[in-house]
């Protein structure tokens, strides 16, 4: 019998926004909002904007992870507005991205 890997997981619990009505298009337009500051603050810490950067690595490491986390709420956002206004079922949703993963050869199957 082969040895079973385990996958490396990242999990995140957000919580649903409750003082907000957003829409499948607000939030698209928030979730584009906060990507392209993630990719500022990258851009800080590879010296790609061309600004003089007065921040510490640290400052902007700190930046990156603020505004990643910003990304990860905006896109948990529109997983609620997905399943409460459309009916998309998120479990199977996920289960079918991960066996994509697997059809890609981005992860191996686990047993």
């Amino acid at each position: 019998m082969g040895r079973m890997r385990r996958v490396k997981k990242k999990e995140i619990s957000l919580p649903r926004l409750n003082r907000l009505q957003p829409t499948l298009e607000s939030t698209v337009l928030k979730l584009l909002e906060e990507a392209g500051e993630l990719a500022q603050a990258v851009g800080k810490f590879r010296g790609l904007n061309g600004e003089c950067v007065s921040m510490s690595s640290d400052e902007v490491l700190q930046l990156i992870t603020r505004e990643l986390l910003d990304v990860a709420q905006t896109t948990v956002s529109m997983m609620f507005v997905l399943e409460e206004e459309y009916g998309i079922d998120l479990s199977a949703a996920i289960d079918q991205h991960i066996e994509k993963l697997i059809a890609k050869g981005y992860l191996e199957r686990n047993g």
